[in-house]
């Protein structure tokens, strides 16, 4: 009974811990983007596959982003309230430049999904789970990101985590779209689909543009401590 009861209000002291849940969350988004990295990697490496390269160097610079972010705040768990701001002001600039080359690094696999130049490895029933999933990846991101606003307690980085994970499910919607188009085209329709999905991924690449550069801005703009 004594470890139910304190099992419950660990929990409830979690729930309660936006920034806890924050880290929480990003912990396990780390290990799921290296495991996508290193997918899309061998592939990219082994076989000259210009897909799976360019998409692996997206999941690797998503990585290095959440991995600073932990390992800064696994840091400040010992610091003073000053050195915390510190480290995560310098923090922010040094992820914010990784995810200004992540931005850049969209722009290969981008262009190959929207002229419909890479490989569909999946079926119907698949694409419809993948469909399943990324509707409850935007959902929560876009959950999130209005959240942080009003419970980050001024904390940048996790503002900056969850911007992250709203680029990454927006990328998902890419990806998706990509894979549905591939799944069912056929060589008579193949053309017909270029103009909707260069709309699209305009769009939605100039919606994580947008992002980057007003978390950045904001985050800049962040008076500090003395």
């Amino acid at each position: 009974m004594r470890s139910d009861g304190r099992a419950g209000r660990l929990f409830r002291a979690w729930r309660q811990d936006y920034i806890r849940q924050t880290m929480t969350s990003a912990a396990m988004s780390f290990g799921c983007t290296v495991v996508f990295a290193l997918y899309h990697g061998y592939p990219g490496l082994c076989c000259g596959s210009v897909w799976h390269g360019s998409i692996g160097v997206f999941y690797l610079l998503l990585a290095v982003i959440r991995g600073v972010v932990l390992w800064a705040e696994q840091k400040n768990r010992t610091r003073s309230p000053l050195q915390q701001e510190r480290c995560r002001r310098r923090t922010f600039l040094i992820s914010s430049i990784f995810l200004l080359m992540l931005d850049l690094a969209l722009i290969l696999p981008i262009s190959m999904m929207v002229t419909l130049d890479t490989p569909a490895t999946m079926g119907l029933i698949p694409a419809i789970a993948m469909a399943v999933y990324t509707t409850w990846k935007i959902t929560m991101a876009s959950v999130h990101i209005g959240r942080q606003r009003r419970r980050a307690g001024g904390n940048i980085l996790v503002a900056e985590l969850r911007t992250v994970n709203f680029i990454d499910a927006l990328v998902a919607i890419l990806t998706l779209q990509n894979t549905l188009i591939m799944v069912k085209r056929t060589g008579a329709g193949e053309n017909g689909m270029l103009p909707v999905s260069a709309a699209s991924s305009a769009v939605i690449y100039a919606a994580i543009v947008s992002i980057t550069l007003r978390m950045m801005c904001r985050g800049l703009r962040k008076p500090s401590r003395q």
